[in-house]
């Protein structure tokens, strides 16, 4: 018997993402980059399996509440004047507890450190008081081949020295790719 192979449609995670930065842009509450934003998303059909929060998408409800940070603290305005881009160079998730359908979802960012070249993104999965993941994300700003100081954009958020946990994913990075 074959197995079959669900076709997955980048409609969800567009329409979730436009609506997010919609949202995010009409929040007349701005806010700095060195503060954690909250944002709330409900788990809905299109991202379980069964019942459970799919790991995939874990990612993609990263990438809004990415937007949503973005967004919320005026640097998305910023991207778009400079007309520079952000890459995700890296992912790492670690899950601690599933997420079922029709949860409401709260995702708390913030800056966990950068230097001239990359920023360390945190992004903290929450249904009600449960921690069920976290996602760091290693981001790089952009313009044309050009890569842009996140202290531009960011400014002092963060950390002021790289946290061992983050050099140690980029010594494992390192060692596992030539």
């Amino acid at each position: 018997m074959e197995a079959t192979r669900q076709k997955e449609s980048p409609v969800g995670g567009l329409l979730r993402n436009a609506l997010t930065l919609l949202l995010a842009l009409l929040s007349r509450e701005r806010k700095l980059p060195d503060q954690t934003l909250t944002a709330g998303f409900l788990v809905t059909p299109l991202d379980v399996g069964i019942a459970k929060l799919k790991s995939d998408r874990y990612l993609r409800l990263t990438e809004a509440a990415q937007i949503d940070f973005l967004a919320r603290t005026g640097v998305f305005a910023r991207l778009v004047r400079h007309r520079y881009a952000f890459v995700n160079t890296s992912v790492l998730i670690r899950f601690s507890a599933p997420v079922t359908l029709f949860s409401w979802m709260r995702i708390e960012s913030r800056v966990v450190y950068h230097d001239a070249r990359v920023s360390y993104l945190e992004h903290v999965f929450l249904s009600g008081p449960t921690r069920c993941a976290c996602v760091l994300v290693k981001m790089k700003f952009k313009q044309g081949h050009r890569t842009i100081d996140p202290a531009e954009l960011f400014g002092n958020a963060g950390a002021p020295h790289k946290p061992a946990f983050l050099q140690a994913w980029d010594d494992t990075l390192a060692h596992t790719w030539p």
